[in-house]
């Protein structure tokens, strides 16, 4: 009787030692199995970064290539606008020369062309027509007048130009080239040091002259002096000025340069 619960000891025993390594071999089974799917998720993972880095190694790559040649195109833009500050300038003396040239020429004639007086003593001509012609008899012409002013400027002899000018407007205040003279008087002014005259004549040619191409020289000009003298939110207005009213002007292009040194 005793060998038969013995038994079926030895069997739920023997059961349960088979049942453990049925589990344990389960248990194995499911280990290999995550394993395998950890290296693989591993190894997708570790490609998955290889290609994010390749992208971003790329992209900085990409990066520095458009930099290069953004650098390159500022530089080639700034060479550009130092070319055509320089042909702007280079145009602006030629024009110069030629208006001499025919301001030269236009004093000549006037000097050959200048009648004789006339054999009639003043003093038995009508008040009148006294008046009317004593610019024409012996004063010289609105060309010669111009032209001898600006050779006393370019000489240096300031003072006598300014006098000069000043008496070709005031016998000819409606001659062409008014507006240039007037721009030269402030020169004079401003050759003297005397920055308040020169910048009220300048205010003077654009106020008489709004539609003369000497308006925004005068502005310019004025605005080189108030930027000397220290006044930069002067020389920036006059500059906008040229800017916002000229904006063909050849001044204009220069004004723009002159507005970025200001800005710095």
């Amino acid at each position: 009787m005793r060998s038969r619960p013995l038994a079926a000891l030895a069997a739920l025993v023997v059961a349960g030692c088979m049942a453990s390594k049925t589990d344990i071999q389960l248990l194995q089974t499911d280990i290999q199995t995550m394993r395998a799917e950890t290296a693989r998720s591993d190894s997708a993972r570790r490609l998955q970064i290889e290609q994010v880095l390749g992208q971003v190694i790329r992209t900085n790559d990409s990066i520095r290539i458009v930099s290069a040649r953004l650098a390159k195109l500022q530089a080639d833009v700034q060479n550009d606008h130092y070319e055509m500050n320089r042909n702007i300038l280079t145009l602006q003396e030629l024009s110069g020369q030629s208006q001499r040239r025919l301001q030269e020429l236009r004093g000549a004639m006037e000097e050959r062309s200048q009648p004789a007086p006339a054999p009639v003593s003043p003093a038995a001509q009508p008040d009148s027509v006294r008046a009317s012609t004593g610019a024409a008899a012996g004063a010289p012409g609105p060309g010669q007048l111009f032209q001898s002013s600006l050779d006393q400027l370019r000489r240096g002899s300031v003072g006598v130009a300014r006098s000069g000018f000043e008496e070709l407007l005031r016998t000819y205040p409606s001659y062409e080239d008014a507006p240039e003279a007037m721009v030269y008087i402030a020169e004079t002014y401003a050759a003297e040091r005397n920055q308040a005259a020169a910048d009220s004549v300048y205010g003077l040619v654009v106020q008489r002259y709004p539609r003369s191409p000497k308006a925004a020289t005068a502005l310019y000009k004025r605005a080189l002096v108030l930027k000397s003298a220290g006044q930069s939110a002067a020389a920036r207005a006059s500059l906008e000025r040229i800017v916002r009213e000229y904006p063909r002007s050849d001044e204009a292009a220069l004004a723009r340069e002159q507005l970025r040194t200001l800005g710095k």
